[in-house]
């Protein structure tokens, strides 16, 4: 199954009004990164543990660690979770700029330094989320 079928069987899963949420979120994500690389992660460790929620990647960044290794992973993610969808801003250096940024103007959300989370759409601005979504993609 190749990443694109993956993705849609993910928000396909989902029972409403969260499928719909995360369609147009993909859709606005995808409007907003036309030519980024999408990745699936399943959550399941290389033993087949869940140890995350799946979740949705777009674009393409190498991280750098201390150590000196270094590995490729996306710059915006998307995961629904139990209350309602994640949205991960991996792109961005500095964890105070999300929360400091758009955490007064993106509506009921919580703001933290990679991740803005909310219950619905209906609940933030998406203009806003979308600015954020460029900043972490680097636009």
């Amino acid at each position: 199954m190749d990443i694109e079928e993956q993705i849609k069987n993910y928000i396909a899963c989902h029972s409403e009004p969260k499928r719909s949420n995360l369609e147009e979120l993909h859709q606005i994500i995808l409007q907003l990164m036309p030519e980024c690389k999408l990745w699936f992660l399943d959550g399941k460790n290389s033993e087949g543990k869940t140890v995350s929620n799946p979740n949705i990647g777009y674009g393409f960044q190498t991280i750098q660690y201390a150590d000196g290794s270094s590995r490729e992973f996306y710059q915006i993610g998307l995961s629904a979770n139990t209350t309602g969808i994640s949205v991960y801003i991996l792109g961005i250096k500095d964890k105070t700029y999300l929360s400091q940024t758009y955490g007064e103007t993106i509506g009921k959300a919580s703001v933290t330094g990679y991740c803005i989370k909310f219950k619905a759409l209906k609940n933030i601005d998406i203009k806003v989320l979308g600015q954020a979504i460029r900043d972490g993609a680097g636009q």
